[in-house]
């Protein structure tokens, strides 16, 4: 029977180590070679030890990724998307990526975050690759999202493991989120209780929504998630001021405010409001210029001027 832990602890894991080892070659009687020399006498012998050498590296596969939702593109030199399409990612760069249409054939950039692997359990509608347990109990208790509804996340301290977070009715808690360690056998497969096995997460996932076999409930549906919002486009630093809506004032200090805002209509930002001879010119463009550099999940960051 699976069991609703208070924290995502696993059994420590060893990952397999594949161990190449060389060895020696038969020679080829076609081959001219120095004669072999043992405590300085010549030595005649049916083997010799050839240098160790890399195999032959294949060939590099291609990147294929599928649309998770629609994208239209607003900009000369991207490339729409419906969710479902395949694509080819051409080349990296930052956060748009230049990649092909499998189906029509046409090429440009693609917001990264509006894409997943092929073959990955990315395009999956209850995988969450990237959340913590809090934020899982958050998504799962906001409105749109019923008894039952369900994701799995990757865990937080163990690598390679997986977590069940299922939203459920308690008469004491009123509603709450169980949490469920899915544990990993040796074989690839997996497993919540040890009665019953699965050899990959969708029949996990197939196996609990037909029954809750010792789950707080049956799965239902998957956890809704909204449609993130695309990346700044590459380079776009100046923006004409007529493009921002102010909507809603958050703070305001010696320098100036601070408000929520959208960008042409649909980009949710913050705004600060600069007091008329607060700071000169050249201080201003020196904190832009300096915050351009400053990326971190921590930090707020600058997106245009």
């Amino acid at each position: 029977m699976g069991c609703c832990c208070s924290s995502d602890y696993d059994e420590d894991w060893i990952e397999n180590i594949d161990i190449c080892e060389h060895c020696n070659y038969p020679i080829d009687p076609n081959s001219k070679r120095q004669p072999l020399i043992r405590n300085g006498s010549e030595v005649r012998d049916p083997l010799v030890s050839y240098e160790a050498m890399s195999p032959p590296c294949s060939p590099l596969q291609d990147k294929l990724v599928v649309a998770l939702y629609d994208y239209e593109p607003t900009h000369d030199g991207d490339l729409g998307l419906q969710k479902g399409e395949k694509l080819r990612v051409l080349e990296e760069n930052g956060e748009w990526w230049k990649a092909q249409s499998l189906t029509t054939g046409q090429e440009g950039l693609i917001p990264y975050n509006f894409v997943a692997m092929v073959n990955s359990l990315e395009p999956e509608p209850w995988f969450f690759k990237n959340l913590s347990r809090k934020d899982a109990e958050r998504q799962l208790l906001a409105s749109g999202n019923t008894h039952g509804s369900f994701l799995i996340r990757e865990s937080e301290t163990s690598k390679g493991s997986y977590s069940l977070s299922v939203r459920d009715f308690d008469q004491n808690q009123g509603e709450t989120v169980k949490h469920y360690k899915i544990r990993n056998m040796d074989n690839g497969g997996y497993y919540i209780s040890p009665r019953v096995t699965f050899s990959s997460l969708h029949e996990l996932v197939e196996y609990y929504t037909r029954s809750s076999d010792g789950l707080c409930t049956r799965l239902g549906k998957p956890c809704r998630t909204q449609k993130p919002q695309k990346p700044w486009w590459q380079d776009e630093w100046e923006v004409p001021r007529e493009s921002l809506k102010l909507v809603e004032k958050l703070g305001a200090g010696q320098f100036g405010e601070v408000w929520m805002g959208f960008y042409n209509g649909h980009t949710k930002v913050a705004i600060k409001n600069l007091k008329q001879g607060s700071m000169s010119p050249s201080a201003f463009l020196a904190e832009a210029n300096l915050m351009k550099n400053l990326q971190h999940p921590r930090l707020v960051r600058l997106y245009a001027v």
